[in-house]
């Protein structure tokens, strides 16, 4: 008999029991507590509750005291309040890094590879004779003595330089980014919370560059009314404020940490879901939330050019689908010569993953 056959849909469980299994939902909860390990215990105590996530042999009490002795949760001695520690911060990037990298498509082997060859630490698969100028460790020693008895034979061996063979390099370029994200008050309006999926890419592009790529550099820059660096440290206690939107300023300062940057590939990822509403004009702030105010989006829009002229390519990443927003972008993306990605929540990890690496294969002379 042929045909499907189709059975009840049974959703993933939720983790029952175990430190691991446990430790993996306390990581998750704690980027939408903003880093809060009461909260995300608390919560954690609910969804025991429940869905019954600990058993008889293993219950929360366990899990908070091995939470302690293995190094994630510290506790103030005068006041009981419980922190989480360095080690739990570098837990939760891993497991952004593990969630949002798992999803990509598994490509070659290797790092970020240059389509010129030359003198780089990479080998490939390209093999010349050897030329003046290069260097010994390029030299295929196996290969040039097989030439050298091919061409001489082997009862008086001889080697002479067109007998010698060299392997090709790849350059691996190296790239300065800085991350923009919009931490406006409408990252969390209409019942959508995109705070955290942001800071979740943060995180796993922050470990994936510390772990893969550690001659790089990144930059966390957030902007609201105002903008200003955060450090990896900050990423996961980083909450949404009562602000507007100050993209100009975002920019700004993205641009001036590049420019102190001496690589030669440098690049701007600009997460947000809104249009700019804010300047900053002396010790006063420009505001405008409706439509399109034409002060703000010209300086901003200036800003994207200046950006261009310093040949800093600027990655939009917007996260809403207002149409009148999207038309914003789209001009913002043309002035700056940049790309710009009208992405989900859902997608937005691997969009930044993909377009991160592609561009690190440039070379930039």
């Amino acid at each position: 008999m042929r045909g499907f056959e189709f059975s009840k849909f049974k959703p993933n469980q939720v983790p029952k029991g175990g430190f691991e299994e446990l430790l993996k939902l306390f990581l998750e909860l704690l980027n939408y507590t903003s880093g809060d390990a009461g909260e995300a215990l608390a919560w954690m105590n609910e969804l025991d509750k429940q869905y019954n996530i600990t058993n008889d042999e293993y219950g929360m009490g366990n899990f908070i005291d091995d939470l302690k002795q293995k190094g994630y949760l510290s506790e103030d001695e005068q006041s009981s309040e419980i922190k989480i520690t360095a080690k739990t911060e570098q837990s939760i990037r891993q497991s952004a890094l593990e969630e949002i990298f798992g999803k990509l498509k598994k490509s070659g082997k290797g790092n970020h590879r240059a389509p010129q060859s030359g003198q780089g630490d990479e080998k490939n698969a390209e093999r010349r004779e050897f030329e003046f100028g290069d260097s010994l460790d390029q030299i295929n020693m196996t290969q040039s003595i097989h030439n050298a008895q091919v061409n001489h034979g082997i009862g008086d061996f001889m080697m002479t330089e067109r007998d010698l063979e060299v392997e090709e390099m790849d350059f691996k370029t190296l790239t300065s980014t800085v991350l923009m994200i919009d931490i406006s008050h409408s990252m969390i309006l209409y019942g959508e919370d995109r705070i955290t999926p942001a800071k979740k890419v943060a995180m796993a592009l922050a470990e994936l560059i510390r772990t893969k790529y550690p001659k790089d550099t990144l930059d966390i820059v957030v902007f609201g009314n105002d903008a200003w660096p955060i450090t990896l440290k900050d990423l996961a206690y980083l909450q949404v404020g009562p602000y507007h939107t100050n993209t100009y300023a975002g920019l700004e300062l993205a641009a001036d940490l590049l420019r102190r940057r001496k690589t030669h590939n440098k690049q701007i990822f600009m997460i947000t879901d809104g249009k700019p509403t804010c300047l900053k004009e002396g010790n006063k702030y420009y505001k405008n939330s409706i439509g399109l105010d034409r002060k703000v989006v010209n300086k901003t829009l200036n800003m994207a050019a200046q950006c261009k002229r310093l040949k800093i390519p600027i990655t939009t990443f917007m996260i809403a689908k207002d149409p009148y927003l999207q038309q914003f972008v789209r001009k913002f993306t043309e002035t700056n010569g940049g790309k710009a990605f009208y992405s989900s929540l859902n997608g937005l990890g691997e969009y930044i993953f993909e377009d991160y690496i592609r561009n690190r294969r440039k070379t930039v002379r």
